[in-house]
């Protein structure tokens, strides 16, 4: 009986042994083998924004690294939340990202119901990027500088129309704190990303708009919009005649940033070979010159770093909403 009873026993743990075994050779082959088809990038603006431009500039060095197609999709709408809520209810394998920006973080207080949380439903992988805003007028608008913007928009209350990516985008509530802080009423015209706001301003239908660098720096070179004012904390090395927008309106300073999440429950495994292949990507000299040209300063952080600046970004925002008295039209 006694001898049964061991080779019961010793049974046992050789089929735990064989099963742990497996587990190791499923882990290991996972590792090897991802990814075995095309990857996509959901981005939540148009084509030509900011996050569209980053993920596009990535997705040529990352399908070098990683062996396989990176897709650009572009989801918009409702501040960023119809693309923000596909990629938190696609599979967590690893072949769907989401472009992260401050529009995910907004949306968390801005939007009183969410089908998905940033924070809850996203795991890290990196902040790739990081820019600062242009305040770029037509250049028709009399405006010359940011205080004489803040000026005709207190003589003429509500007059002075402004373009952003839609309600609760990030073009949107910078503009909201800049009214707010300078004591300003304008108008808001959202639009379905910046790209159309900033076509329909170069058109002369608007008279500003808020934009990240990588969107509103090449129309500013060619000279068909102006830029009044950046709002960063010091002036850019790419656009360096542009004043800071703080030194007429002190306290004002909003940076944008640029990170990949994957969806929560994905494999640490695959995280992994998406962060490397991420940070690799930051080591071409080509793509962090692409990056710096665009107006974006390359990043490349460890994924709990980017998770502490997505849990920083959501509580900032917050409170930008609560004081701005921001809200989505």
């Amino acid at each position: 009986m006694g001898g049964h009873t061991q080779r019961i026993a010793m049974g046992q743990k050789v089929l735990v042994a064989m099963l742990f075994s497996g587990s190791l050779a499923s882990f290991a082959y996972g590792a090897d083998t991802f990814p075995l088809r095309p990857i996509r990038i959901i981005v939540s603006s148009a084509p030509g924004s900011g996050p569209d431009v980053i993920a596009r500039l990535f997705g040529p060095q990352l399908t070098g690294i990683l062996g396989q197609s990176i897709v650009v999709d572009n989801r918009t709408g409702a501040g960023g939340n119809i693309g923000g809520e596909l990629a938190a209810h696609a599979a967590a394998d690893g072949y769907t990202l989401l472009m992260a920006t401050a529009n995910h973080a907004i949306g968390m207080s801005l939007y009183s119901k969410l089908n998905y949380d940033l924070l809850r439903d996203f795991s890290a992988i990196s902040q790739l990027a990081a820019t600062p805003y242009l305040l770029v007028v037509y250049p028709a608008f009399p405006a010359k500088t940011v205080a004489e913007l803040v000026a005709i928009a207190r003589q003429r209350p509500g007059t002075v129309n402004y373009g952003s990516g839609g309600s609760g985008s990030p073009p949107h509530l910078a503009t909201e704190v800049f009214s707010s802080l300078s004591g300003i009423r304008m108008t808001h015209v959202p639009y379905k990303g910046v790209s159309p706001a900033l076509a329909d301003l170069a058109a002369g239908r608007l008279e500003l708009v808020f934009s990240a660098l990588p969107a509103a720096l090449p129309l500013v070179k060619s000279g068909r919009l102006r830029a009044i004012g950046i709002s960063s904390g010091q002036r850019s090395v790419l656009a360096p005649e542009v004043p800071l927008i703080r030194d007429a309106v002190p306290g004002y300073e909003v940076t944008g940033w640029y990170g990949l999440v994957v969806p929560a429950r994905t494999a640490p495994v695959v995280l992994s070979r998406l962060h490397a292949a991420a940070v690799q990507s930051l080591q071409s000299d080509e793509l962090r010159q692409r990056l710096l040209a665009s107006g974006a300063e390359p990043m490349g952080t460890a994924p709990a770093q980017f998770a502490g600046v997505l849990r920083a970004e959501v509580a900032r925002w917050r409170q930008a909403v609560q004081e701005s008295g921001a809200r989505v039209e």
